[in-house]
Protein backbone atom coordinates (compact mmCIF):
# COMPACT_ATOMS: atom_id res chain seq x y z
CA UNK A 1 0.00 0.00 0.00
CA UNK A 2 1.28 3.47 -0.53
CA UNK A 3 0.91 6.56 1.57
CA UNK A 4 0.90 10.22 0.43
CA UNK A 5 1.70 12.60 3.42
CA UNK A 6 1.72 16.76 3.39
CA UNK A 7 2.79 18.90 5.50
CA UNK A 8 3.67 23.00 5.11
CA UNK A 9 -0.13 24.66 4.56
CA UNK A 10 -0.83 27.53 7.11
CA UNK A 11 -1.94 30.73 7.43
CA UNK A 12 -0.34 33.33 5.56
CA UNK A 13 -0.92 37.26 4.78
CA UNK A 14 -1.10 38.08 1.06
CA UNK A 15 2.56 38.33 -0.63
CA UNK A 16 3.92 36.16 1.86
CA UNK A 17 5.30 32.75 1.07
CA UNK A 18 4.76 28.96 1.73
CA UNK A 19 6.32 26.07 1.15
CA UNK A 20 4.63 22.78 0.54
CA UNK A 21 6.02 19.03 0.50
CA UNK A 22 4.76 15.46 0.03
CA UNK A 23 6.34 12.47 1.07
CA UNK A 24 5.15 9.26 -0.60
CA UNK A 25 5.59 6.08 1.38
CA UNK A 26 5.40 2.23 0.78
CA UNK A 27 5.89 -0.75 -1.20
CA UNK A 28 6.74 2.03 -4.25
CA UNK A 29 8.52 0.67 -7.62
CA UNK A 30 8.88 3.50 -9.73
CA UNK A 31 7.27 7.25 -9.52
CA UNK A 32 5.79 8.59 -12.68
CA UNK A 33 3.47 12.18 -12.69
CA UNK A 34 4.13 14.13 -9.02
CA UNK A 35 2.04 17.28 -8.53
CA UNK A 36 -0.56 19.29 -6.83
CA UNK A 37 -3.76 19.94 -7.06
CA UNK A 38 -6.17 22.68 -5.48
CA UNK A 39 -9.59 23.16 -4.22
CA UNK A 40 -11.16 26.73 -3.40
CA UNK A 41 -14.71 26.96 -0.95
CA UNK A 42 -17.29 25.72 -3.85
CA UNK A 43 -15.15 25.24 -6.85
CA UNK A 44 -13.64 22.08 -8.43
CA UNK A 45 -10.19 20.52 -7.41
CA UNK A 46 -7.56 22.03 -10.45
CA UNK A 47 -4.08 21.01 -11.23
CA UNK A 48 -1.21 23.75 -9.50
CA UNK A 49 1.56 22.28 -10.97
CA UNK A 50 2.76 18.82 -11.72
CA UNK A 51 6.16 17.48 -12.76
CA UNK A 52 7.26 14.72 -15.10
CA UNK A 53 9.39 11.75 -13.87
CA UNK A 54 12.23 13.38 -15.67
CA UNK A 55 12.18 17.01 -13.84
CA UNK A 56 9.77 18.88 -16.65
CA UNK A 57 7.38 21.15 -14.94
CA UNK A 58 4.22 21.81 -15.78
CA UNK A 59 2.10 25.11 -14.31
CA UNK A 60 -1.20 26.72 -14.26
CA UNK A 61 -1.21 30.16 -16.02
CA UNK A 62 -3.02 31.87 -12.61
CA UNK A 63 0.48 30.36 -10.87
CA UNK A 64 3.07 30.76 -13.06
CA UNK A 65 6.34 32.67 -12.43
CA UNK A 66 5.15 32.43 -8.85
CA UNK A 67 5.12 29.22 -8.02
CA UNK A 68 7.59 26.91 -7.97
CA UNK A 69 7.34 22.63 -8.25
CA UNK A 70 10.44 20.43 -7.22
CA UNK A 71 10.91 16.92 -6.78
CA UNK A 72 13.27 14.56 -5.31
CA UNK A 73 13.43 11.17 -6.78
CA UNK A 74 15.52 9.45 -4.47
CA UNK A 75 13.50 10.26 -1.56
CA UNK A 76 9.91 10.11 -3.25
CA UNK A 77 9.19 13.71 -2.59
CA UNK A 78 7.93 16.58 -4.62
CA UNK A 79 7.50 20.59 -3.03
CA UNK A 80 5.99 23.72 -4.28
CA UNK A 81 7.65 26.26 -2.99
CA UNK A 82 4.67 29.12 -3.31
CA UNK A 83 5.76 33.00 -3.35
CA UNK A 84 3.57 36.17 -3.62
CA UNK A 85 0.44 34.54 -2.28
CA UNK A 86 -2.88 36.27 -2.86
CA UNK A 87 -6.11 35.33 -1.54
CA UNK A 88 -7.42 34.02 -4.64
CA UNK A 89 -4.59 31.19 -3.52
CA UNK A 90 -6.43 30.26 -0.66
CA UNK A 91 -7.83 26.41 -0.98
CA UNK A 92 -6.91 22.78 0.22
CA UNK A 93 -4.28 21.64 -1.56
CA UNK A 94 -3.85 17.88 -2.40
CA UNK A 95 -0.56 16.34 -3.79
CA UNK A 96 -1.22 13.94 -6.05
CA UNK A 97 1.07 10.79 -7.67
CA UNK A 98 1.21 8.21 -9.59
CA UNK A 99 2.53 4.78 -8.70
CA UNK A 100 3.51 1.40 -9.51
CA UNK A 101 3.88 -0.30 -6.66
CA UNK A 102 4.42 -3.69 -5.68
CA UNK A 103 1.19 -6.09 -4.95
CA UNK A 104 0.82 -9.69 -3.54
CA UNK A 105 -0.13 -10.18 -7.24
CA UNK A 106 2.69 -8.50 -9.02
CA UNK A 107 2.57 -4.64 -9.24
CA UNK A 108 -0.29 -2.13 -9.45
CA UNK A 109 -0.34 1.49 -10.85
CA UNK A 110 -2.69 3.90 -9.88
CA UNK A 111 -3.55 7.01 -8.91
CA UNK A 112 -2.71 8.27 -5.39
CA UNK A 113 -3.48 11.32 -3.42
CA UNK A 114 -2.63 12.92 0.17
CA UNK A 115 -5.03 13.88 2.67
CA UNK A 116 -5.03 17.71 1.79
CA UNK A 117 -3.60 20.54 3.59
CA UNK A 118 -5.32 23.94 4.07
CA UNK A 119 -3.22 27.15 2.61
CA UNK A 120 -5.04 30.48 3.36
CA UNK A 121 -3.97 33.60 2.07
CA UNK A 122 -5.59 36.64 4.22
CA UNK A 123 -5.59 40.41 2.59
Amino acid sequence: QVQLVESGGGLVQAGGSLRLSCAASGSIISIDNMGWYRQGPGKQRDLVAAISSTGRPNYADSVKGRFTISRDNDKNTVALQMNSLNPEDTAVYYCYARIRSRTSFGSLTDNNWGQGTQVTVSS
